[in-house]
């Protein structure tokens, strides 16, 4: 599974803010015309649901909020990058400051869970966070 495949780019706004609910609201705020059936709200909705279980902020400045969409045809991220960190109530309890939001279809248990270790296991590489919290130009919906 290679996370381009499913990565959209073109999907996130320019800012997050510094606020868990409003940094998955602006995480989804255009899901790209790949997607048009899926409004912002839904997509946020299902992401905040998902958050009221414990957060998604795996630590080591990273969070991964997901959650499972039915009809949603094949797996969607976004990646997004804030320098400054935002109070994601990661289980360190550090600032996170890399978020990748993934959506999978309802009935992909196995699919989801694959593509959420194969981005937890990227995460976990210290440099390869430092290179992408480093890196010039704005990576998704970076701030």
């Amino acid at each position: 599974m290679r996370i381009a495949e499913f990565l959209r780019e073109t999907w996130s706004p320019p800012t997050l803010p510094r606020r868990t609910r409003r940094v998955c609201s602006r995480a989804v705020r255009r899901p790209g015309p790949a997607y048009p059936s899926f409004s912002a709200q839904q997509l946020s909705d299902t992401l905040l649901e998902r958050e009221k279980l414990g957060s998604t902020g795996i630590g080591e400045g990273v969070a991964i909020p997901h959650g499972k969409l039915p009809g949603l045809p094949g797996l969607l991220a976004a990646f997004g990058r804030k320098r400054a960190g935002v109070d994601f109530a990661a289980i360190d309890g550090k600032p996170t400051h890399l978020f990748f939001v993934l959506f999978a279809p309802d009935n992909s248990a196995g699919l989801h869970l694959k593509a959420l270790a194969r981005i937890s296991r990227l995460f976990k590489q210290p440099q390869f966070r430092q290179a992408i919290l480093n890196a010039e130009g704005p990576p998704g919906f970076s701030g």
